[in-house]
C-alpha cells in the first residue's frame, strides 16, 4: 500500500510554519453539541489567520468517541465541510488535521475515516500504547501511515503520554509520509531527542517541527537548533505550534508568530519577546490549570471562549470536568496582567457575523 501524502499546498503551509489551534467542543448548558457555536469557533480561527485547525484531539475531548455520545464522525465531517468553506472564503489553504488514538485497529480506522473526509494529516496519539515495546509502537505508526499522512506527537507522561527514546524518533522519521511532529514532552532533553532525530534522518526540510510545549512556547519558536550529524551540520527549527493554548486568544498568537518569524529571518531577537515567553507560560498555567496537574485544562480553554461569547458554556461531556477552585480567579489575573494576550476586541467586532 502506498503511503498517502497531503496536497502540496498543505505541505507548504506546514513547512512555512503556522498557528494550528486544537479545536474545542461547543456544548450548550445541557451538554448537547451546539453546531452554531462550533462553526463560530472555526470562523474565528480562520479570520484570526490560523493556517490550520486540529479536530478530534485532546482539547476536543476524547469522550466524543464514546458510544453514548457518538460525536467523532459527525464532528469530523462537520469540521471538514466548515473548514473547506472557510478555505474558499479566505482564498487560502487551511490545513485540516484529525486526531487519531487507540490501539491499532481503532487508530487505523480513524485514520481511514479522516482520509476519506479530506483531512490533510492525522495527529497520532500514542497514549493507548503505554508499556508496549517501542518496535511495536513503531509498527503501529507505520500501519496508521498507510491510511493517512502522519503528524507525530510526543506527549508528556503526566497527561497520558510516555517516554520514547531517541532511537524510536530516529526510526519514526524514516516513515515517508510523516509530514510533521508535535513535540510536547514538557522536557527540554526529550524535545532535543526529537529534533536531533529529525536532523539525523536528513528530512529536516520535509518534516515540519511544531511545538506543543505549553510551558516554553516562545522560546521553542525563537531557538535555532543545530546538530552535528553523519552528513554535516544540520539545523532544525520549530516553525509553528499545534496547541490547545492557541485555541484561545488566537488572533494575538497569529501576530506573535509573525513577529517571531520576522525576528528569526533578521537574526535579531528583541528582548521583549523573551520577556513574553515567561508571561505566556504564566498565562498558560492559569488556562491549563498547572497548579492542579492540568485537571482543568479543557474547562479552562472553554471558559476563555465562553467569556468571549464563542462558546455557549464551559461544559465538558464528562460532568466531572470543570474549573478547579481558584482557576477562574487566575484567568482574571493573567488577563489583567498581560493585556497583549486577550483578543476580546477582535472577537467582539466579528462575533455576530460568526454566529449568523
Amino acid at each position: 500500500m502506498t503511503n498517502p501524502m497531503p496536497p502540496e499546498e498543505s505541505l507548504r503551509v506546514l513547512r512555512e510554519g503556522t498557528v494550528i489551534p486544537a479545536s474545542p467542543l461547543a456544548l450548550d448548558g445541557q451538554r448537547k453539541w451546539d453546531k452554531r457555536h462550533q462553526a463560530a469557533v472555526y470562523r474565528y480561527y480562520a479570520a484570526a489567520g490560523s493556517g490550520g485547525i486540529a479536530v478530534g484531539v485532546h482539547t476536543t475531548q476524547f469522550e466524543i468517541r464514546d458510544p453514548e455520545h457518538g460525536l467523532f464522525e459527525p464532528l469530523l465531517r462537520f469540521a471538514a465541510e466548515e473548514i473547506d468553506g472557510l478555505s474558499k472564503h479566505h482564498g487560502r489553504r487551511i490545513v485540516r488535521i484529525a486526531g487519531v488514538c487507540g490501539r491499532t485497529e481503532q487508530a487505523t480506522g480513524e485514520a481511514a475515516l479522516a482520509s476519506e473526509l479530506g483531512y490533510d494529516a492525522v495527529l497520532l496519539s500514542l497514549a493507548a500504547l503505554g508499556g508496549v515495546p517501542e518496535q511495536d509502537v513503531l509498527a503501529h505508526c507505520k500501519a496508521v501511515a498507510e491510511r493517512a499522512p502522519v503528524v507525530g506527537f510526543y506527549l508528556q507522561p503526566s497527561v497520558g503520554g510516555r517516554h520514547l527514546s531517541y532511537d524510536f524518533w530516529r526510526r519514526f522519521a524514516d516513515i515517508p509520509n510523516v509530514v510533521a511532529i508535535k513535540a510536547a514532552p514538557f522536557d527540554r532533553y526529550r524535545t532535543i531527542d526529537v529534533l536531533r532525530a529529525v536532523a539525523e534522518s536528513g528530512r529536516a526540510g520535509e518534516i515540519s517541527m511544531y511545538t506543543g510545549n505549553d510551558d516554553n512556547i516562545i522560546a521553542d519558536l525563537l531557538s535555532p537548533f543545530e546538530f552535528e550529524t553523519s552528513d554535516g551540520t544540520k539545523r532544525v527549527d520549530i516553525v509553528g505550534g499545534l496547541l490547545g493554548q492557541w485555541s484561545v486568544w488566537t488572533y494575538s498568537f497569529v501576530n506573535l508568530l509573525s513577529r517571531i518569524h520576522c525576528a528569526k529571518a533578521a537574526d535579531s531577537i528583541p528582548p521583549g519577546l523573551l520577556i513574553r515567553n515567561g508571561q505566556l507560560t504564566d498565562a498558560n498555567a492559569a488556562v491549563f490549570d498547572a497548579a492542579n496537574a492540568f485537571a482543568g485544562c479543557i474547562p479552562g480553554i472553554n471558559e476563555v471562549l465562553r467569556r468571549q461569547g464563542l462558546l455557549p458554556s464551559a461544559n465538558c461531556l464528562d460532568p466531572a470536568l470543570c474549573l478547579s477552585p481558584g482557576q477562574a480567579e487566575e484567568l482574571d489575573r493573567v488577563q489583567r496582567a498581560y493585556p497583549w494576550l486577550p483578543d476580546d476586541e477582535f472577537v467582539k467586532a466579528h462575533l455576530a457575523q460568526w454566529l449568523s
